[in-house]
């Protein structure tokens, strides 16, 4: 079994066809969507949980690249620049998940990109600008 959290980029040519449904059918891969932003026409984003068989899995994955959608696992577009992070801790306050946190002995903040869903809300509070995404 794979489980990984991606990120899905969505052509304003394909937004409006039925691929996840198509995943799901013919490739029986399951999916937790954490984040959507799809509008017909338009092109769109979607940060989902993706899980099933490992050939099954890379067979989905196969299936998206040959549609024209754009793949990458989540920890490719979320990332802390530690150069302008100040471990202030402001963003660890807001994580739902605890994806960011404080390490109390060395009072630096840690980030766990396994942990993230991709909310936003830590770039947002972070004063220093130090949280960067590539959606």
């Amino acid at each position: 079994m794979v489980s990984n959290k991606v990120v899905l980029h969505f052509p304003r040519e394909i937004s409006n066809q039925p691929i996840i449904y198509q995943l799901v059918k013919e490739y029986d891969l399951m999916f937790n969507i954490l984040q959507a932003r799809i509008d017909p026409n338009e092109e769109g984003l979607l940060i989902l949980e993706l899980s099933g068989l490992r050939e099954n899995y890379a067979e989905g994955i196969k299936y998206l690249q040959s549609q024209g959608v754009g793949f990458q696992l989540l920890s490719q577009d979320i990332h802390r620049n530690e150069g302008r992070c100040t471990d202030c801790g402001a963003c660890t306050s807001i994580c739902p998940t605890e994806a960011l946190s404080m390490n109390r002995a060395e009072m630096t903040v840690e980030f766990d990109s396994a942990r993230c869903i991709a909310c936003l809300l830590c770039m947002r509070m972070c004063p220093q600008r130090a949280i960067e995404v590539t959606l």
